[in-house]
């Protein structure tokens, strides 16, 4: 890998580690709290499924795997049928943190200099792993914030990976 895409594993690996560190501080009585809205486990869910959509090669034929589907795409905002486990978020978390290694590993300077258009994302191919990444830590923080104000602790910030 170049040096830009071994940084730019080391601080996107760090916003998914950071994620990976929330699903796991959350108590289960808080991870499906049905009185918050939106309920952590969902936060954890929508943050997965957004890094695995902006990661995919195109839109078109994308789908997450098994057991999740495309709800996340209703305009109406429907929710899955079900509160998915720590287990299967762990599992898609691995599925996200896999499938960005192996975009670093395959985009060279030049398909991170090129247009890329991909649902509201319009820029480059750096641009659209930077949105990613900001998006998987913006709800990282956010998780984090609920931990902290439900059980008054929360996990410290990872700098970066290796």
């Amino acid at each position: 890998m170049t040096t830009l895409n071994t940084t730019l594993w080391r601080q996107f690996g760090a916003a998914i580690k950071m994620l990976e560190n929330a699903l796991h501080a959350c108590p289960d009585e808080l991870w499906r709290d049905e009185a918050r809205n939106p309920q952590y486990w969902y936060l954890v869910y929508h943050t997965l499924f957004w890094l695995d959509y902006y990661l995919a090669d195109s839109d078109e034929g994308f789908a997450p795997p098994p057991p999740f589907t495309m709800c996340e795409m209703d305009p109406a905002g429907v929710l899955p049928d079900r509160v998915y486990t720590k287990a299967e978020m762990q599992a898609y978390l691995d599925h996200g943190r896999a499938k960005l290694q192996d975009v670093l590993t395959r985009y060279d300077d030049v398909a991170l200099a090129a247009p890329r258009r991909f649902g509201s994302v319009d820029g480059t191919g750096l641009e659209s792993l930077l949105y990613n990444m900001r998006h998987v830590q913006h709800h990282s923080a956010q998780l984090n914030l609920l931990l902290r104000q439900e059980v008054d602790d929360a996990p410290r910030w990872v700098g970066k990976v290796d």
